[in-house]
């Protein structure tokens, strides 16, 4: 899911979806690519399970399916607080060594 979150045409993707379903074509439109282009981004993300695509007729719509996003989410977190912690704990330690200024 990350490696499809990495590209910024996907992400793009993702938010546009984020306001509601919409057809391949539509999802295509801001971007200077070629429809087959956003396809191959469409199946990336269909692949990692963040969007759903249904087929009426020639028409293909594509929804977000956000719940791996949460995993995700929740994923990230954890490292946030564990960094976080390092960091803290990093800065009290060049505050405690650090050497005291000289006075003129």
């Amino acid at each position: 899911m990350f490696s499809a979150l990495a590209h910024p045409t996907r992400r793009a993707l993702l938010a546009r979806l984020a306001d509601g379903p919409a057809s391949v074509t539509e999802l295509a439109a801001p971007f200077a690519v070629s429809l087959p282009a956003i396809s191959k981004h469409i199946s990336v993300l269909e692949q990692a399970g963040l969007l759903q695509r249904t087929q009426s007729g020639r028409v293909h719509t594509c929804a977000l399916d956000a719940a791996p996003l949460r995993d995700a989410a929740d994923f990230v977190q954890r490292y946030q607080v564990f960094w976080t912690q390092t960091l803290d704990a990093l800065a009290a330690y060049a505050e405690a060594t650090a050497p005291e200024p000289e006075s003129d």
